[in-house]
């Protein structure tokens, strides 16, 4: 039946969805060019070796799952081929050489490509492969540096801790001074007994502990978290520059040809940074030997040139398909917050992992990523809705079975998402109920939720039961100028009651007044559950402050008011008043603006007579 209701909820749904950048107010179209975030050009990689893998007329060598043999002794193999396009497809969407670098270098090993990929003559190695077809120069692991946790720590307390320890003679038991000529150097020491059943494991093993030991007590010293993932991938790179790379270890260490200099290295950075001893990949359960990864990635990062910080947080954010990704610090994409679309990346690794144990089945693809991030977020519905935008933005790069699968994956909950805050909206208005209302009841809905659900998960990871209300989300927690007072997510003033296993605590001022008054002053530390209340403070308070990823809780309502006859600019200024927490800061009223004048356009188009048609 062609009712106004009818005309008015199409008309919504049509016009916020006419294009992903109506969806946000994160820089999406930045983002293609790889300014300040890579997580479009990783989904271009991505796509690429996705066809490479699964297209059905290519020959069967055309795979990297038969890219795991090391006695390959070519001048060209198929890798080069596949990762050649990678490459290509990750420049084109903005990563400069060694960023696109290190990105397929990282998606194509666990795809199933081995970290060496060519005999020690021609020591053709992952990494270097992959520097080498994107056009990047060569340099050492000084150019490295761990992921922007506020800050970011380059490479030099590694090598300073390593390097000092070296000198001191801390790190082997072998002191090359007694040793007579013609011992080191060659087969005598380093392909038996003194090399691979006692210095190299000693000197790989030590190395990466002590040279990640100095990363995170660097990090520590510019006031962040210790996070331990960063701190041993490089310190495991910077062991490997100094270790003899295609080492493999005596019988004590395992069979013949399974453990190598590089596992070592892997090794003692996972002991420095307490990492867990197996990684499971989102979707698929997969269990990854975090030992092996580690050492593998000492490899591929010691050759992969230079990649800048967002290099880093693009491959922290594509480890964050692990399940562990909490706990080892990797990227925010995993869940359980929602975060800006530029760190987005975390579904890669599932998708193509899901791909190949499904046979390139999208859909079956699509049915596990929904499934596992409907269990992981506070917010699955907006998750699901902030992925959706970035991958269809992402298909502006290129389009592929990675893309496919997260958009059959998000589109049902997004487009349900949509329609139900559009039929909410014209409910509340033809009752009488003014646009602000409107939106503001979508903003407590939200509110409401996060309260609710970001209660009953952190008590799950906690372990402790949780009960916690919001009392106070606005602006100027410290600051006075106008522009804040629009937008409290750059200074938000936040307070909230908590309950902890019973007991009450209330948090007045969170950011301004409890956090710096509990770091740096001690206040509260004596009590072991006032850290608990911060943290779970800190989580709740980012899955509001973050919402700009998605904002259809502004736009649908201008949408909707447009398409009953409300001006677009006023129906954008008024559901920006109205959505007080998805204002979070600017961008959200212009493109309200836009969606509402496209609603009413196609609004009025549905109730006119087919033109040109007798």
């Amino acid at each position: 039946m062609d009712t106004e209701r009818e005309r008015a909820l199409l008309a919504a749904a049509h016009a916020v969805t006419f294009k992903p950048d109506y969806m946000t107010v994160d820089k999406l179209e930045a983002a293609t060019r790889g300014h300040g975030a890579l997580v479009i050009p990783a989904f271009a990689a991505a796509n690429s070796l996705a066809e490479d893998i699964f297209c059905s007329i290519g020959a069967p060598e055309m795979s990297l799952m038969n890219m795991t043999v090391v006695d390959a002794s070519a001048p060209h193999l198929p890798l080069d081929t596949i990762i050649g396009k990678a490459v290509g497809e990750a420049k084109r969407g903005g990563a400069e050489p060694a960023n696109a670098a290190l990105i397929v270098a990282t998606l194509a090993y666990f795809s199933g490509s081995c970290a060496r990929a060519g005999v020690p003559l021609g020591n053709r190695k992952l990494g270097a492969i992959a520097r080498m077809h994107a056009g990047g120069d060569r340099t050492s692991a000084i150019a490295l540096t761990t992921n922007k946790f506020t800050h970011r720590i380059p490479a030099f307390p590694a090598y300073l801790a390593i390097y000092e320890a070296l000198m001191d003679k801390k790190l082997t038991r072998l002191d090359g001074a007694v040793l007579p000529p013609f011992v080191a150097g060659g087969g005598v020491m380093g392909h038996a007994a003194l090399g691979e059943d006692y210095n190299i494991p000693e000197l790989a093993r030590n190395a990466a502990k002590v040279g990640t030991e100095a990363l995170m007590r660097s990090m520590e010293g510019a006031g962040t978290t210790p996070y331990p993932l960063w701190p041993a991938l490089i310190a495991a790179a910077v062991t490997m520059e100094l270790v003899h790379p295609d080492a493999l270890l005596g019988e004590e260490f395992g069979k013949f040809g399974q453990v190598d200099s590089a596992y070592l290295a892997g090794k003692g950075a996972v002991e420095a940074a307490k990492l867990p001893e197996k990684l499971h990949m989102r979707g698929t359960g997969e269990e990854y030997d975090t030992v092996r990864v580690v050492g593998d990635f000492g490899l591929i990062l010691k050759d992969v040139g230079g990649p800048s910080v967002i290099g880093s947080m693009v491959t922290n954010e594509l480890f964050a398909g692990f399940q562990e990704s909490a706990m080892i610090g990797a990227g925010f994409s995993g869940g359980p917050v929602n975060v800006p679309l530029g760190h987005l990346a975390g579904d890669i690794l599932p998708a193509l992992r899901l791909l190949l144990a499904n046979g390139g089945d999208v859909e079956a693809t699509a049915t596990a990523i929904r499934d596992y991030k409907m269990q992981s977020f506070i917010d699955p519905e907006l998750a699901l809705c902030g992925l959706n935008t970035i991958v269809r933005k992402a298909e502006v790069v290129n389009r592929g079975s990675v893309t496919e699968a997260c958009i059959r994956a998000s589109e049902p909950v997004r487009d349900r998402a949509i329609y139900r805050r559009a039929a909410k909206v014209y409910e509340m208005l033809k009752a009488g109920n003014s646009l602000e209302e409107a939106a503001g009841a979508l903003d407590d809905e939200r509110r409401a939720l996060v309260e609710r659900r970001g209660s009953a998960a952190l008590s799950g990871f906690t372990g402790k039961e949780i009960r916690f209300r919001f009392t106070e989300i606005g602006p100027h927690a410290r600051r006075t100028d106008g522009f804040t007072a629009k937008f409290w997510g750059f200074d938000p003033k936040v307070s909230y009651d908590i309950a902890i296993d019973g007991r009450d605590y209330h948090i007045e001022n969170l950011t301004a007044r409890v956090v710096p008054e509990y770091a740096l002053e001690g206040k509260g530390r004596d009590d072991p559950d006032m850290g608990t209340a911060v943290f779970v403070g800190a989580v709740l308070t980012q899955e509001m402050q973050y919402i700009g990823h998605t904002i259809i809780n502004m736009v649908v309502p201008a949408a909707v008011a447009a398409a009953l006859g409300t001006g677009p600019a006023e129906a954008a200024k008024k559901a920006a008043k109205g959505a007080y927490l998805t204002n979070a800061i600017a961008g959200g009223r212009e493109a309200a603006e836009k969606v509402a004048e496209l609603a009413q356009t196609v609004y009025a188009s549905l109730g006119k007579p087919l033109e040109g048609v007798e």
